[in-house]
């Protein structure tokens, strides 16, 4: 599934309104931070079946990926631990299985996957942990979902 992150990336910020988030990026001096999350049925059904992703109105995806800073280019694809958790807002907390996809063409990113009902809205708080890197990158964000 060649370019699969970029037209993930390009999913998400031409099929939302600004309210729901779309792609987001954070940056931390050396990395940056790319997220977003989405339902899953948006997704191309051969995408969702390559990477073994349910598509459905209930379902989300979260998707992240890492990139080193290098100069003249979007960055290199950083290799990562990461956890999440994702909180409604009732409290309810969920722990965000994340699997590593690895392409042939060296993009790497991360994707983990929870149920969400309509008008749902989720605190999302992610944790990255760099090799050879002291300090744990944190990125929070808040997104709502729409199933009907």
């Amino acid at each position: 599934m060649k370019q699969f992150f970029t037209a993930l990336l390009l999913l998400g910020a031409l099929s939302f309104s600004p309210v729901s988030g779309a792609q987001q990026a954070q940056d931390f001096g050396d990395y940056v931070v790319h997220y977003n999350a989405l339902n899953t049925n948006l997704l191309p059904p051969q995408v969702a079946k390559a990477y073994g992703i349910q598509r459905s109105s209930n379902r989300a995806l979260l998707n992240v990926t890492v990139l080193k800073k290098v100069m003249g280019s979007p960055g290199t694809p950083v290799s990562a631990a990461i956890t999440a958790t994702g909180t409604n807002l009732t409290g309810q907390i969920r722990d965000i299985q994340i699997r590593k996809i690895e392409e042939s063409e060296g993009a790497i990113y991360y994707l983990g996957e929870l149920p969400v009902h309509n008008l749902e809205t989720y605190r999302f708080d992610i944790v990255i942990n760099i090799e050879d890197e002291d300090e744990p990158l944190q990125v929070k964000f808040r997104q709502q979902f729409y199933t009907e």
